[in-house]
C-alpha cells in the first residue's frame, strides 16, 4: 500500500485533468495569441478555464491572470504593487510567510521599511501589533491566508477591517495557495486587492498558478514582451496547463464541501488516534480554526527526519515542513508559535488531499507507531 501524505507539498494529478491535458495537447495545440482558428479555439479553451478558477472565490473572470506557479504569483503582486519605494514608507508581513513571500520581503530591506508582524502559539496574526504597525505610510500588507506549515488559518475579516481603517490606500495581498480550493474564500466580500493561488495545490499540473487582481488596480508587471494576460505575465501561453488547471478547479467547485467534510474528518481521525496511543505526542497545529488538510505533529525523543525515512520504508510519505526549506535546519513557522527546539526536531507534517481515505489510516497509524517506539528504543540506548 503507497499511502501519499504530503499534499501541501504537491499532489497527484486527477485522472479527469490528465485527459484534459492530453487532449489539449493533441487538438487545441495552437498559439492562444493566433488569429486563425486553431488560435482562437485555444483561446477559448483559456477564457474556459479562467471562469473556473474564478468561480472558487467568487471573481470575475477578467480578474484572473495565470502564472508559472504560486512563487511567481507572489512575486508579481509584491512587487507589482510598489512603484516608488521610499524609506519613509513602510511594508508589512509576518514572520511565518512562505519563502516566496518572506525572502522577497527580506530583499527589500534596506529600499523601505519592513515590518515583521509575531503570531501566537497557534500560528494567529497578532492584531494589536497590526494595529500599531499600519499607519499612513503603509504601502502593503502581505498575509498567508493558510499556513503551509502547521494550518493556521488567519481571520480576514479582522485583518482586513484593521487595515483598511487605518490606511484605506494600503495596499493588501493574500497568499492563499495552501487556501484556495480548500477554505471557502468570497472576494467581494473581502477588500482584498490580489490573491496568489497555484494549480499543484489541488490536483492539477505543476507549473501552472493564478493571481486575482481586483478591477480597476494597476500592477507592474515583472516582465515584459507580447503583452499575453493583459501585460501583467507576457509569454505564449501554457494552453494544456492552464486547461487542466482550470478542470481541477471544476471538479472542486462541484463537490467543495464533500470534500471539505472527508478532509477534516480524516484530520480530526488522526489527531485522535495519534495523541490517544502514542505518549509525549504534540500537535503542533491549532485544533480548531484550522485548515481541513494539515496536521504539524511532533514525537518526542524522536528525530522528525528519522521518521520520515522509516515511513518512507514502509511507503508512507509524509515531510518535515515546507518543502521549499525543506533542507534548512532552521524553521521560521515553528521558532514564530514558540515550539521548543526538542519538539522542532521530531516535528512532521502530515497534509492530507482528495486520493486519501480512511482505509489508509489503520496503515499509517500501525505503522508511525511502530517506527516511534523503534527509533526511540535507539535513541535511549544511544
Amino acid at each position: 500500500m503507497i499511502v501519499y501524505l504530503d499534499n501541501s507539498a504537491t499532489t497527484k494529478i486527477r485522472d479527469e485533468v490528465l485527459r484534459e491535458i492530453i487532449d489539449v495537447n493533441e487538438n487545441y495545440y495552437g498559439n492562444p495569441s493566433s488569429l486563425h482558428r486553431m488560435g482562437l479555439l485555444a483561446e477559448k479553451k483559456i477564457d474556459e478555464a479562467r471562469k473556473s478558477a474564478a468561480k472558487l472565490i467568487n471573481a470575475k473572470a477578467q480578474e484572473i491572470y495565470f502564472t508559472g506557479g504560486g512563487t511567481e504569483s507572489n512575486n508579481i503582486a509584491i512587487f507589482g504593487h510598489l512603484f516608488n519605494l521610499d524609506k519613509h514608507n513602510n511594508i508589512i508581513t509576518t514572520k511565518m510567510e512562505h519563502p516566496s513571500v518572506y525572502n522577497v520581503f527580506k530583499q527589500l530591506e534596506g529600499k523601505v521599511n519592513v515590518r515583521y508582524l509575531d503570531t501566537d502559539e497557534n500560528g494567529k496574526v497578532n492584531t494589536s501589533m497590526l494595529d500599531n504597525m499600519v499607519d499612513e505610510y503603509t504601502l502593503l500588507v502581505s498575509i498567508m491566508h493558510v499556513n503551509n506549515e502547521i494550518g493556521a488559518v488567519q481571520d480576514l475579516n479582522e485583518i482586513t477591517r484593521i487595515i483598511k481603517e487605518k490606511n484605506k490606500n494600503a495596499r493588501l495581498h493574500i497568499d492563499a495557495i495552501q487556501s484556495y480550493g480548500k477554505i471557502k474564500i468570497d472576494v467581494n466580500k473581502l477588500p482584498i486587492d490580489t490573491l496568489s493561488f497555484s494549480s499543484h495545490k489541488i490536483h492539477g499540473p505543476k507549473g501552472i498558478g493564478g493571481l486575482f487582481i481586483r478591477k480597476g488596480l494597476k500592477i507592474n508587471p515583472l516582465t515584459y514582451g507580447g503583452g499575453q494576460e493583459g501585460g501583467i505575465r507576457s509569454g505564449t501561453e501554457n494552453t494544456a496547463g492552464i486547461t487542466g488547471f482550470g478542470r481541477a478547479c471544476e471538479l472542486i467547485y462541484d463537490n467543495f464541501e464533500e470534500e471539505a467534510k472527508k478532509l477534516y474528518s480524516l484530520r480530526s481521525q488522526y489527531i485522535k488516534r495519534l495523541t490517544e496511543e502514542i505518549e509525549d505526542t504534540k500537535i503542533n497545529s491549532p485544533i480548531a480554526d484550522a485548515a481541513p488538510h494539515i496536521i504539524n505533529i511532533s514525537f518526542k525523543n524522536v528525530p522528525g527526519e528519522v521518521l520520515l525515512h522509516y515511513l518512507e520504508e514502509k511507503d508512507i510519505y509524509v515531510s518535515t515542513g515546507s518543502a521549499c526549506s525543506s533542507k534548512s535546519r532552521d524553521n521560521r513557522v515553528l521558532d514564530a508559535v514558540k515550539l521548543s527546539r526538542e519538539y522542532q526536531l521530531g516535528a512532521i507534517r502530515i497534509s492530507l488531499g482528495h486520493f486519501n481515505n480512511f482505509d489508509e489510516v489503520e496503515y499509517v497509524i500501525d505503522n508511525i507507531k511502530h517506527s516511534v517506539k523503534d527509533i526511540r528504543s535507539i535513541t535511549k540506548r544511544g
